[in-house]
């Protein structure tokens, strides 16, 4: 595999036009009662609730290695971007919905009255999903939360030494979310007389791109998608088409599940940018916005978790590149070396982080979810509104503890998780060759150019 490295300097921070400001609600009143269902639209605060009152809140005992000897000396962390806008397609549909509910829209409610006289639909195709201003601020807050967490590894001096890289995806959003990380700490240290490089490596950040089998056989495959499509068309689903046609009192064929997602998404996103429980949140009740991210639970399952095999294989890449990484970490701390890198941040899209769970075991449920049992998955693991919100992040931190000994923790959104197949014993930080064990298979295969190749058919 061919990497193409290209080596960006801060000069400054370029945030796209149309700037909100993000105003923190002042208490739970403002947050809308659906706010923990919006899937990968959901804010980081709705995963971590006590960062509402205290957004620099840190809570240093979830960390309990085993013993006071063990000490932090490298961490890994791959993040997914900031709080963003919509993307071309989702203001497409939601223009759409707008234009019918002024056109067509008859009810006497107080929120509709609201949508229709005093709400403007502001959202822009050429947004297309660029960082907003509350998506800088999710990457300044997570870099000084991770300083306050990992103060000997993320500090001013090993800054200033060039021990913490960066690492970024190509999209906008992405760069801008790097920059943002970077923005939090020389802030935090008033550091005004240093540059830091970052690299663009899309075969390790996009490696979904990159990968031929999952394009052809899953991206670019519409069948690949039959259980979301079953589902879409489904009982569930058609329910809550009704129930928004009925509010809205239109005629039920006016309402699509692409207008109900729109709506659904218009108010994820008034709330994630603006901090507003937004009049469209009134469409919904608890169980429309269950059954939708149910919906949206599905696409991501099958489309990048546990749906097709190559889903988590197309991240071996970043697979090999992550324990690499702790490898040479590892390797230099034995034998006493200064460390190349204590820290690198790696800023991605949840298209990165899921595929990458997914080949680590976390979050797999005992039965498949498809568009049948939606009644019996209330209680699933994968449910991506608490796995993927913006700034989602997995942190895996290696620690000596003496003796040789080294260990290894996990951390997802800032809490601790357990490596599927370890003992309960060691799964809360277990012996990183305990962990190169768990995954032996993964870490003598998984090549990335093997997997992602389109078997040929027989002769």
């Amino acid at each position: 595999m061919t990497f193409f490295w290209k080596f960006t300097v801060i000069h400054v921070l370029i945030i796209p036009c149309c700037v909100v400001n993000y105003v923190i609600p002042e208490d739970n009143f403002d947050i809308p009662s659906i706010a923990k269902y919006f899937n990968t639209k959901g804010r980081y605060e709705e995963v971590n609730p006590h960062l509402i009152k205290d957004i620099f809140a840190v809570n240093r005992s979830i960390l309990q290695p085993p013993s006071a000897q063990c000490q932090p000396f490298h961490l890994t962390a791959i993040i997914r971007h900031g709080t963003r806008y919509p993307t071309s397609k989702n203001a497409k549909e939601m223009q759409q919905l707008y234009n019918m509910v002024m056109s067509s829209a008859s009810g006497k409610e107080s929120w509709l009255r609201e949508i229709k006289s005093q709400w403007r639909m502001w959202y822009t195709e050429d947004m297309d999903g660029r960082l907003v201003q509350k998506g800088v601020e999710d990457h300044k807050h997570l870099a000084i939360r991770l300083s306050k967490l990992f103060p000997s590894l993320i500090s001013e001096e090993k800054l200033r030494g060039g021990f913490i890289k960066f690492i970024t995806s190509s999209k906008h959003r992405c760069v801008n979310s790097t920059l943002s990380f970077k923005a939090g700490l020389t802030e935090l240290w008033a550091i005004t007389d240093q540059d830091f490089h970052h690299a663009i490596n899309d075969s390790v950040m996009r490696f979904f791109d990159h990968c031929t089998r999952y394009v052809q056989e899953v991206d670019n495959n519409s069948s690949a998608l039959s259980e979301i499509n079953t589902f879409r068309q489904g009982p569930e689903m058609r329910r809550v088409t009704e129930k928004i046609a009925d509010r809205l009192g239109v005629q039920y064929s006016l309402i699509t599940q692409d207008m109900a997602d729109a709506a659904f998404y218009l108010c994820a996103y008034e709330f994630a940018i603006k901090a507003v429980n937004s009049p469209w949140c009134q469409l919904f009740d608890e169980e429309d916005a269950k059954v939708i991210e149910y919906a949206s639970d599905l696409r991501e399952y099958w489309k990048r978790g546990y749906g097709y095999d190559i889903n988590s294989k197309s991240s071996c890449i970043l697979f090999h590149d992550v324990f690499n990484r702790l490898n040479k970490a590892a390797s230099e701390n034995k034998s006493g070396q200064q460390l190349t890198e204590a820290v690198t941040v790696q800023v991605g899209h949840a298209d990165t982080l899921l595929p990458l769970l997914t080949l680590l075991g976390f979050f797999k449920d005992n039965v498949s979810l498809n568009s049948s049992n939606y009644a019996t998955q209330t209680q699933r693991s994968f449910r991506t509104s608490h796995m993927l919100p913006y700034a989602a992040n997995l942190l895996l931190v290696l620690y000596d503890c003496g003796a040789g000994e080294l260990r290894l923790q996990a951390l997802l959104n800032e809490k601790p998780v357990t490596f599927p197949g370890l003992s309960d014993q060691q799964a809360s930080m277990p012996r990183y060759e305990d962990v190169k064990e768990n995954y032996r298979e993964l870490l003598q295969g998984c090549d990335f150019e093997t997997e992602c190749q389109l078997f040929k058919s027989p002769a």
